[in-house]
Parts: C-alpha cells; sequence; structure tokens
C-alpha cells in the first residue's frame, strides 16, 4: 500500500493504535479459540485504557524502538480519516525496547485487510534496526506468514504451553519461605534477571509493582520472584534460580485464583510449570512460541506477555 507510511510512534498515535491492536487480537483469538473455551470477548473500556497506557509507557522508556504504520489516505481500524487527527488510520505497530544487553518485541501486528502487502515486513525491520543485534525474545503466534519472517530474522522459535481451569483447591500444598515484595527488591531481581535472561527488567520492574501483587523468595540462596494479577487472576512474570522456588511461586500465585486461571508462556525448559498445572488439575494445550535470538531458553522462567 503506497499510501501506508512506517514511522515512529506518537502519543497522539496510541488510541489508534489500540482499536487497531483490539480488532487484530480479537479476530486472533477468534481463530484459535478451541472447543470448550469461553466464548472470546471483545477488549474492554477498562484493558483498551491499560493498553494505552502501557503503549505510553514504552514510549517514555525506550522510544526509539516504538513504530506505527499509518495509512495517510485510507482509514484504521476505528473507522477515523487517516488526517492525523487523534491519531486515526494507524494499521500496523511494532512496540519494542532494549534494556540493557537485551531487545524485547512487546507488541506487534497489521490489521488483517493491509497483511500481505510488506507492512509488517517494514515494522519489523524498524524494530530489529532499534535491537541493533542484541538478543531478542518475544512471544508469538500460531500465524505463518508471521513465523516465516521470525525464523527469516534469525529468530528460534520455541514451542509454548498454556493451561487452564479452575484450581483444585484440595490439592494446594503448604507453601512456606515467601513475602511480599517490596521496592527494595528490585535490584536483586535485576540480577536474577541477568542471570537467567542475559539482562535485568529495569524500569519494567517499577512499572509493574505499582500495579500487580510481588511475590518473592525469603532466601536470597534461592531466590524468585513472580507478579501476580488480582485483575486477570493469573501470574504474569516468574524467575528464580531454581525449580523448586520456582513451583512455590506458581503455587503462591495459583492460591490466590478464583474461578478460571491462565499459566502461560510454558517452554519445554520449564516442565516444572507443567507439573504443578497438572497437580492443580488444571488442562494443558499449547499456544504459539517463544521467539529466541542469540540467547539461550530461559528457566526456570515464565515470560510476561507484555514485558517479556
Amino acid at each position: 500500500m503506497e499510501s501506508v507510511q512506517v514511522r515512529p510512534a506518537r502519543e497522539e498515535d496510541l488510541p489508534s493504535a489500540e482499536r487497531a491492536s483490539a480488532v487484530l487480537f480479537f479476530e486472533a483469538d477468534q481463530s484459535s479459540r478451541r472447543v470448550g473455551e469461553p466464548e472470546i470477548r471483545p477488549r474492554s473500556e477498562t484493558a483498551s485504557k491499560q493498553w494505552i497506557e502501557r503503549m505510553r509507557f514504552y514510549l517514555e522508556a525506550d522510544p526509539a524502538g516504538c513504530w506505527v504504520a499509518v495509512d495517510a489516505g485510507g482509514v484504521g481500524a476505528g473507522g477515523i480519516d487517516g488526517d492525523g487527527v487523534d491519531g486515526g488510520g494507524v494499521v500496523g505497530f511494532a512496540m519494542s525496547q532494549n534494556r540493557g544487553r537485551v531487545w524485547y518485541l512487546a507488541t506487534y501486528g497489521v490489521l488483517t485487510r493491509c497483511q500481505g502487502q510488506g507492512i509488517g515486513r517494514r515494522l519489523m525491520d524498524a524494530a530489529l534496526a532499534h535491537a541493533d543485534g542484541r538478543p531478542g525474545l518475544f512471544s508469538s503466534s500460531v500465524h505463518p506468514g508471521a513465523t516465516r519472517r521470525y525464523r527469516k530474522a534469525g529468530f528460534l522459535l520455541y514451542p509454548q504451553m498454556r493451561m487452564v481451569g479452575t484450581v483444585d483447591r484440595s490439592a494446594l500444598p503448604a507453601i512456606s519461605g515467601l513475602r511480599e515484595g517490596r521496592p527494595e527488591d528490585l535490584e536483586w531481581m535485576d540480577r536474577l534477571d541477568e542471570e537467567i535472561r542475559g539482562a535485568g527488567h529495569g524500569p519494567d520492574h517499577a512499572y509493574m509493582l505499582d500495579r500487580l501483587r510481588l511475590v518473592v523468595s525469603e532466601d536470597l540462596l534461592r531466590p524468585g520472584y513472580a507478579y501476580v494479577d488480582d485483575e486477570e487472576n493469573r501470574a504474569v512474570l516468574l524467575a528464580a534460580a531454581e525449580p523448586r522456588t520456582a513451583q512455590n511461586l506458581l503455587w503462591e500465585a495459583l492460591a490466590a485464583s478464583r474461578g478460571d486461571t491462565l499459566v502461560n508462556c510454558i517452554t519445554t525448559a520449564n516442565h516444572w510449570a507443567v507439573d504443578v498445572g497438572l497437580a492443580a488439575r488444571l488442562d494443558i494445550g499449547q499456544e504459539g512460541y517463544l521467539a529466541l535470538r542469540g540467547m539461550a531458553e530461559p528457566a526456570p522462567y515464565l515470560a510476561s506477555g507484555h514485558f517479556l
């Protein structure tokens, strides 16, 4: 599409980018929904505001990694003319970040009607140029065109599993040695991140600490942490020095769940999480890939879909 411009994202692009994201991922979730799983619902108003808030954080933390594709001659997902008003006309986005020696792709996509025209390649090229050769990671869908693009860019695709269902409360073990996290924990958490994934999360930790519950190991000889989203009813990022600590942290997150919960981003190097999920009577399935370039498969580790 000659009318589509790929350029650095600006704050005024975020409402239109959110609409494009909501449409795209709603369609993707509908197409991948398994029989027996809950109906896919459109993104809520609260979730839309959270998406925009998170993208605003990326723009503040590392703006050079944030890109949009804007159709200057057409309309975006929300039907607003592509005249730049309110960021109208965004048809694609690639939000990436550098954290020390590691690059990650937080979210990426192109509206279905605009796919197959090179827009996704241009966005990915811009994001990878920002990586500047750093090792990198992101969570990938199973979309054939996207996975081909990732592999050609040098990423290895590690199949991921997810576990869903309601926790069997009778299976919950007695867990000790954990406590609520505090701001002073972030320094050793970054050191643990460096050991497991090559770089700390840096400002991402402060962002998550303001919005999520943080649980950490009391024993700093066996460090570990987990962020728990009480609204989404699940753990959203977990790292530990050894599997036993990781299992205790995951059990703590499951114990706090209400109704259906989710454990995702489980790669084959993290079967400790499969053991916990099966013991809790969750159902196991497959979901996409963890794409890695220039780095080993992190373990014990459950990646965040947003902050990897």
